[in-house]
């Protein structure tokens, strides 16, 4: 699996954005499946959108626009990933908060709203030949979904509301592979205990997903050894479902830059073309060293977001709903695969080789 979450990619074109590869431009699909990509990962928000109807940003990834993208991997020879955040704006380890049409349900309720909704969302993209290949029940749910029913603290909740997403998806797809995904690949006793948390519950699940981000997470030695621990221990595939690493240190003119040199030189590579190149040639090796052949491959978070001013993670109206002051700037530019004109990098360009 070499695949790349492009879900800001529509509001990236609306703004500007153009690829291309040695100044040739194409369509930004046709590009990667060209480079070698052979999966897309798209994120799903309930309702990105405030009560008064302003965006949230970050790519306003509603059921149509994620209808839209979808469409668009397929056209070009790609499968997808579909990422349920079951939230209306980021979930992650720090947030995971109901969308606002759920606001007042829990216990039963709540349940059957997640099954409903999946299960809604499956058939969607069912009725137009677009079914995923892959179904995250959940985004970076470390600390669970929906919080608090699904909350960590209480895992039957969170186990519950895990097995109404995935009952859903089996019911519209049974060959859909479901992945539940967590954060912060390296950290072994973290997934010790939380699939150990779960096992009770005899949930129905294919795949473990990990996040793997080398300025934050460590070293691929302890990116494999859990791999192999995890696989092995759960009788289960794993893989990279998130990472990225810049190209640079300079910010590109963005505010809210999350790269810089003291990143850089956690990650053990130098911060050019040729330093994000190799680290993703080693990310890919690593995994394809994972015991019994369970490594199925990595996924490169938003390698196109390029250094456009109005591409923000968020808009006030964003932040709002999450009640977070972190800057609203683009946090990604020089970890994207493509220089600041739109030109594939070396990463890109050598993906096939990988």
């Amino acid at each position: 699996m070499k695949g790349m979450d492009v879900s800001l990619a529509k509001e990236l074109e609306r703004a500007g954005a153009e690829y291309g590869i040695g100044g040739e431009k194409m369509d930004l699909f046709q590009l990667l499946h060209r480079c070698g990509c052979n999966l897309i990962r798209l994120r799903l928000w309930v309702n990105p959108y405030s009560e008064t109807g302003e965006s949230y940003g970050g790519g306003e990834n509603d059921l149509a626009t994620t209808l839209e993208l979808a469409r668009r991997a397929k056209r070009n020879g790609m499968p997808f990933m579909l990422d349920f955040h079951y939230s209306d704006f980021w979930a992650d380890p720090a947030k995971q908060i109901k969308p606002k049409a759920w606001r007042n349900l829990s216990g039963g309720a709540l349940i059957r709203q997640v099954y409903q909704y999946t299960k809604s969302v499956m058939l969607s993209f069912r009725d137009v030949d677009l079914l995923p290949q892959y179904v995250q029940i959940g985004n970076e749910i470390t600390n669970g979904l929906l919080w608090p029913d699904g909350s960590t603290e209480h895992p039957a909740g969170m186990a519950e509301l895990l097995d109404a997403g995935t009952r859903a998806v089996r019911e519209v797809d049974p060959d859909a592979k479901i992945v539940f995904h967590l954060d912060f690949g390296t950290d072994n006793q973290l997934y010790r205990k939380w699939f150990s948390s779960i096992a009770p519950y005899g949930l129905d699940f294919d795949v473990i997903g990990m996040s793997y981000y080398p300025h934050w997470n460590g070293s691929l030695e302890k990116l494999l050894e859990n791999m192999n621990d995890i696989s092995s221990r759960l009788g289960k595939d794993v893989l990279v479902a998130e990472t990225s690493i810049g190209y640079t240190t300079d910010s590109l003119g963005c505010k809210g830059i999350v790269f810089s040199q003291e990143q850089a030189q956690a990650t053990g590579y130098p911060a050019t073309e040729a330093g994000q190149e190799q680290f993703l040639q080693d990310l890919f090796q690593t995994v394809r060293r994972v015991q019994d052949g369970r490594g199925l491959g990595v996924i490169y978070w938003e390698p196109a977001w390029l250094p456009i001013p109005r591409c923000t993670w968020t808009s006030p109206a964003g932040q709002l709903y999450l009640q977070d002051s972190v800057e609203a700037g683009n946090a990604n530019a020089n970890q994207a695969l493509f220089q600041a004109n739109g030109n594939a990098n070396l990463a890109l360009l050598h993906l096939k080789n990988m």
